[in-house]
């Protein structure tokens, strides 16, 4: 079953993927990698030398996008950035459960194919989410973690986010860019953190794709305790899906060997300042 709801709206969404990887600053190359679950497209990127790092991209988003917002990785880290299974891009359209931890089994076999025993992980939203559910259903292969707007540790009540509901209804029917503007604002705060590519990717991705609204469900405390890796939970105050005060209280909780980090006056879309992308860099450095 695909996961698209047209032929030429998949390759329209694959041609938007293509044209933002050639904007990278650095080469990289495509890679396929076995799962249980079905073939898992990664791109391969980033210095080649350096540590292993494995990205997740946030829901009904990709790689390709992902990437490009996560430049401040490039020079220290040697990047697999993978396709989430069952969202646009380049891997399997088999959609998994988000309420299970079926995505923590998939990253774990992911893990496994390219060769690693364990690995740092960077992952935003939904991405963060699977790196949650990994540490879950296979603890010893995350070595280190950054959980950028995280899922998976404390998602608000699904009311919360009702508000998007409406714009989103009324941008299906009529195509028209000021609806959508007005579904992604609860999330971006303000209309500036609306980039172009933010903007373009969402777009194709409601308009063309099967947009999975179900965010990776809580992680249990008894399994995710389970995990010693040393992890960064940063979380954005104003955010619709993953306020802060709740995600980092329960971060605190439930997990072994964590830091905690607010993210002030943001909400889910957000731009990091240089020194976060810093803190960022040395956290999965070990500095």
């Amino acid at each position: 079953m695909t996961i698209y709801k047209s032929e030429k709206g998949k390759k329209e969404i694959l041609a938007l993927y293509d044209k933002q990887l050639k904007r990278l600053a650095v080469p990289y190359s495509d890679r396929w990698v076995s799962t249980s679950f079905g073939e898992t497209h990664l791109i391969e990127t980033g210095n080649l030398s350096g540590i292993p790092l494995l990205v997740f991209h946030g829901g009904n988003a990709t790689t390709a996008y992902n990437l490009l917002a996560c430049d401040f990785l490039m020079e220290g880290f040697h990047i697999y950035a993978v396709d989430t299974i069952g969202h646009p891009g380049k891997s399997a359209e088999v959609s998994l459960s988000a309420r299970n931890y079926d995505y923590g089994k998939w990253a774990g076999e992911v893990i496994d194919a390219i060769g690693q025993r364990n690995i740092c992980c960077f992952g935003g939203s939904f991405g963060a989410g699977i790196i949650c559910k990994t540490m879950c259903a296979a603890p010893e292969k995350v070595k280190r973690a950054v959980l950028y707007v995280p899922s998976g540790i404390k998602n608000a009540p699904a009311i919360r986010s009702m508000g998007m509901m409406l714009p989103m209804l009324m941008y299906w029917i009529t195509q028209k860019d000021k609806w959508l503007k007005k579904c992604m604002l609860p999330m971006a705060v303000s209309e500036e953190n609306i980039t172009e590519d933010i903007y373009e990717t969402a777009k194709l991705s409601i308009r063309y794709a099967k947009v999975k609204t179900g965010m990776p469900s809580d992680a249990a405390e008894r399994l995710i305790r389970q995990c010693k890796a040393n992890v960064l939970v940063m979380a954005a105050e104003k955010d619709c899906l993953f306020p802060a005060k709740g995600v980092l209280a329960r971060a605190k909780e439930i997990m072994e060997n964590v830091t905690v980090y607010l993210l002030k006056d943001r909400g889910h879309m957000n731009s990091l300042t240089e020194q976060e992308k810093q803190m960022i860099v040395d956290f999965l450095l070990f500095v």
